[in-house]
């Protein structure tokens, strides 16, 4: 009886490998590339390294292709000038479908009436006006408190660190004191353990969106889950948290969230305010150590700006920063920004083409290649110019062509459309405080003279900021009042 189970379920299953290998491609649909591995396809060369296999898929198909990545069917779009045909489709393209599967796969959360709408809509009305700049003036105090405690204890003596570290260090802490709120309850010892924790469950997030864990990682996810859902869950939160954590969990009731979702939720937020400012902070910082034109030229900047005072004014403008800033997220921000085709759709390109999408396929842009690549955009676009982002006279720099016609998409490190990051604002702010904070008051330099920017890590693409393999190693003491 086993033996005949057995056998059938193995026939069945080839059954349904020879199903998702009979797919064609009609002459309205786009490129087709199954790969040579029925039901996988593409899947490991996606996981493996996603820039460069998409890079591949362009020289051979063109900027729209359709390839198998482990039983379903995406069709990747790289003609920036046609990202609106996909980003203001709400009614044939959903992205909640394919958020959902990725909560459950992360952080086991189901939500009975999942809105994002509604979340995105709680972000804005706390993320603006006197309310933003309360949360900015809380983060600037955190991270002044934070990055003092880090110092050696004389002030003299140089200490060392890894710069990745050090940043996602300070920037995760404060940002969980800020908006998590009370310092009753979630005192700087709790935003360290949650940190210790979360760095843990963060180096196998990506593993646990592509379900490739091993027995052993899926072992060490599941506890480190249990413990942040302890260190989160809605008892240790304080009745002063801050306020968008409040009307969060107000809107997390009225979803139908029990208290074992909202726990769960709590840590869908950790991920999703603290995971990417830190690393984005980091590569700004290693760019800038690395190329000391650039450095010279933010502190310039910086030193005008605070006009010699310790303190950097929020609405104070800083346009070499903020190019060097776009440029370091130019060359690291790497979403995929993915949605489910509901029904069967013709997806018209800005040259006139038209494609016929599948219903149950999904579409994917992916900006770090194009347009954030591409070398008819961007002249040397591997390499880190500070100012790329800046008109000669110093403005900034937003008009920037492909094909003669001028780009709506010329980065995306925040998304766009509907779902665009709106929490932009406040992750801009902290990472140039911290940037301020660490070149006005801090001596910083990498251990090794001829160190460069670590490589990328290419398992990360598809989730917002890459990591580096490995760390750049930095010594750091506080200034002289000489050179203060």
């Amino acid at each position: 009886m086993l033996w005949t189970v057995l056998v059938l379920l193995l026939v069945s299953s080839l059954l349904l490998l020879l199903l998702f290998s009979r797919r064609s491609r009609s002459n309205r649909e786009p490129p087709l590339d199954k790969g040579a591995i029925p039901w996988l396809g593409h899947a490991l060369e996606f996981g493996r390294d996603a820039a460069s296999f998409v890079t591949g898929m362009k020289k051979k198909h063109g900027d729209i292709f359709t390839v198998r990545v482990a039983g379903r069917y995406v069709t990747v779009l790289l003609d920036p000038h046609s990202f609106d045909a996909v980003l203001q489709d709400r009614g044939s393209l959903d992205f909640s479908r394919y958020a959902q599967v990725l909560m459950d796969r992360i952080f086991k959360l189901r939500l009975p009436k999942y809105n994002p709408g509604e979340e995105k809509a709680i972000m804005r009305t706390r993320l603006i006006k006197m309310t933003l700049a309360a949360l900015n003036a809380t983060m600037l105090a955190n991270l002044q408190a934070l990055l003092a405690s880090e110092v050696a204890p004389n002030r003299t003596d140089w200490k060392r660190d890894g710069l990745f570290s050090l940043c996602y260090s300070l920037l995760f802490r404060a940002g969980f004191l800020t908006l998590f709120g009370g310092e009753q309850n979630n005192n700087g010892s709790d935003a360290g353990l949650v940190y210790k924790e979360y760095r843990t469950f963060d180096r196998l997030l990506t593993k646990m969106a592509r379900t490739t864990l091993n027995s052993g990682e899926k072992k060490t996810a599941g506890g480190v889950r249990e413990r942040l859902w302890r260190l989160l869950s809605l008892k240790g939160l304080s009745g002063e948290s801050s306020p968008w954590l409040r009307q969060y969990r107000r809107h997390l009731l009225r979803e139908g969230a029990d208290g074992d979702a909202q726990t769960r939720a709590m840590l869908l937020q950790l991920w999703a305010t603290q995971g990417n400012v830190g690393p984005a902070a980091f590569w700004l910082l290693a760019f800038l150590l690395t190329h000391p034109e650039a450095m010279a030229a933010v502190r310039r900047e910086f030193g005008r700006a605070a006009q010699g005072g310790n303190r950097l004014e929020q609405q104070q403008p800083t346009p070499v920063f903020d190019s060097a800033l776009e440029e370091t997220l130019r060359l690291t921000a790497a979403p995929f920004i993915t949605r489910e085709v509901l029904q069967d759709k013709t997806l018209r390109m800005a040259t006139g083409h038209e494609y016929r999408l599948r219903r149950g396929d999904r579409v994917c842009l992916f900006p770090l290649v194009s347009p954030q690549m591409d070398p008819e955009i961007y002249q040397e676009p591997e390499k880190f110019k500070y100012n790329r982002f800046l008109n000669s006279d110093g403005t900034p720099k937003r008009e920037f062509y492909k094909g003669g016609q001028r780009l709506k998409y010329y980065t995306m490190p925040w998304g766009a459309g509907a779902n665009g990051c709106v929490g932009k604002p406040f992750a801009i702010n902290a990472i140039r405080q911290l940037v301020f904070l660490v070149v006005s008051r801090l001596d910083v330099e990498p251990c090794d003279p001829a160190s460069g920017v670590p490589a990328m890590d290419p398992g990360r693409y598809g989730f917002g900021m890459v990591q580096p393999v490995g760390d750049l190693p930095i010594r750091y003491k506080v200034k002289s009042e000489e050179s203060l």
